[in-house]
């Protein structure tokens, strides 16, 4: 039989996936790693853990598939974006993993939004004005650690990273090189005027490559402790947004597709580049003819974490003795609650935010709190705050791609009944979800199966999906939602002139007792 390897490097963690030809899931590795916040505003990665996460999912499917001699015909990436790595003359890390959640060069991307220079560059790359950008990164790093940048030979990503380490060799795709706020997505070349704002030259960034580049010539250590043959091609793929439209087959016009996990995305595919005159969307490339418009929240899973942790503890304990899953148990309180949760609402901006508000310093917060309201309304208002963010993305999409005509959706909320009604019910549309969880990575085996000519164009995809599950809306729940939308909205205007305020008095009053039960 034969095989391919779709390779996701995540945010928390690195999901390695062999399917077969046929898009059936074979076996599957997942290696967490921490995210390290040293200080307010971090959130960096280490290489050679992620590094190491890579090499043990290679072993590990290799293993459980009991992949033998000539079956493998290819690995494919897929990756997160905006990661930033400063490597010196010798190859070797300055810096860890700068991630996209990293907000410590806020103040520059304020002062490109304020001078103008953030919409021009905007106007040519396609990538909004914010800390997650490794070009605001760069800005940053040249002014507020200057020893570092200029020890620096070469400016790259952690996927770049993972195959100098296989291969020696710097090369980015141009789906993930989009994503760096560098590349001119008219030219298909790395950007004149973002080089000259961050002082990069072109010799100390990756050469530019198709997401179906081919690398071959595994370095031998490597192929010894994977089991897999050095002549096996490696294909760049693309990054993780733009392959998970493709894995849940949304990369018709008009199929919209919409991702929680960690975070979260809504995406949709148009056959050319275009750009939201606000700058307020994300314009990356995916394949010939293929670019994906869309906006990205910080706020996705990790909102529900939070409030599992902060608010139902005891839950989790039990959970946790009883071995069950204390996500379920949140979402059946959070189902005992009428849809809008009796005009409770939640902005879900604990991590400040990208899409829809692109604003680093925004800031959570309940509204029409009562008497009434207990921990379950919470909870349900949460699930609901998340959705409705989501619902303002879509809008903006609406005003440069038109009005979807269905929604595909996929990531870890997907496995929720209660959160898959919830976007039926919110976006008032049938929502489709895909049997397929692994979507990045089902995508980027798909980018590698047209690289190697195995599939002629990559709407094979739909036939890999599998059994796709269908939500309509409830009318009952959506007349609420109809009512409590344009409040949600109105109070997203309205709070955003108090969130610079807040988050400075934040920031000259850190959190002490939270420090202290961290370290505890």
């Amino acid at each position: 039989m034969d095989y391919m390897i779709g390779v996701d490097l995540g945010t928390t963690s690195t999901k390695v996936v062999l399917f077969d030809m046929k898009g059936n899931s074979i076996a599957y590795a997942n290696n967490p790693y921490p995210l390290y916040q040293d200080s307010p505003d971090m959130a960096e990665e280490d290489p050679a853990e992620i590094f190491e996460a890579v090499i043990n999912g290679l072993t590990e499917v290799m293993r459980k598939g009991n992949v033998k001699n000539g079956e493998l015909k290819g690995v494919s990436f897929s990756s997160a974006m905006h990661s930033l790595i400063l490597m010196d003359k010798d190859n070797h890390p300055l810096t860890r993993v700068i991630t996209w959640a990293d907000n410590r060069s806020s103040k520059y991307a304020e002062e490109l939004k304020d001078n103008g220079l953030g919409q021009q560059l905007y106007a040519h790359t396609g990538v909004p004005t914010h800390p997650m950008s490794p070009l605001v990164k760069l800005i940053w790093l040249k002014n507020e650690q200057p020893e570092i940048f200029k020890k620096a030979t070469h400016f790259i990503g952690i996927k770049d990273y993972v195959l100098f380490r296989l291969y020696g060799k710097y090369v980015q795709d141009y789906s993930l090189a989009n994503a760096t706020g560098l590349f001119n997505i008219f030219t298909m070349d790395w950007d004149e005027q973002a080089l000259e704002i961050t002082g990069v030259t072109r010799d100390q960034l990756p050469e530019l490559v198709s997401p179906e580049y081919q690398l071959t010539g595994l370095a031998k250590s490597y192929a010894e402790v994977t089991g897999i043959p050095e002549d096996t091609p490696f294909i760049m793929g693309a990054s993780d947004g733009t392959l998970s439209n493709l894995g849940v087959n949304a990369i018709e016009p008009g199929v919209l597709a919409v991702t929680i996990g960690t975070s979260g995305a809504v995406r949709v595919v148009v056959d050319k580049p275009v750009v939201d005159p606000r700058g307020r969307l994300f314009t990356y490339y995916l394949d010939d003819g293929k670019w994906v418009v869309g906006g990205p929240v910080n706020n996705g899973g990790i909102v529900f974490r939070w409030v599992r942790d902060q608010l139902f503890s005891p839950e989790k304990i039990t959970a946790e003795q009883m071995q069950v899953n204390s996500y379920e148990i949140l979402t059946d309180i959070a189902s005992k609650i009428p849809a809008g949760a009796d005009g409770l609402l939640f902005h879900p901006y604990l991590g400040g935010e990208r899409a829809p508000i692109w604003d680093a310093n925004a800031r959570g917060s309940f509204f029409g709190l009562t008497r009434q309201h207990t921990r379950a309304h919470m909870v349900r208002a949460a699930l609901e705050g998340i959705v409705y963010n989501l619902y303002m993305v879509m809008l903006m999409i609406e005003g440069v791609a038109g009005k979807p005509k269905s929604i595909q959706a996929t990531g870890g909320f997907a496995r929720s009944a209660l959160w898959r009604q919830m976007l039926a019910d919110i976006f008032e549309q049938d929502v489709n979800i895909p049997e397929s969880f692994e979507s990045s990575a089902l995508g980027a085996v798909v980018i590698g199966m047209k690289s190697l000519g195995i599939v002629d164009d990559l709407s094979v995809v739909k036939d890999m999906v599998g059994v796709t599950n269908t939500h309509k809306p409830n009318q009952e729940n959506f007349a609420s939602y109809r009512e409590l939308l344009p409040i949600w909205i109105r109070l997203t205007d309205e709070l955003s002139g108090e969130y610079d305020s807040i988050a400075k008095f934040q920031r000259n009053h850190p959190n002490e007792h939270a420090k202290i039960a961290e370290e505890d």
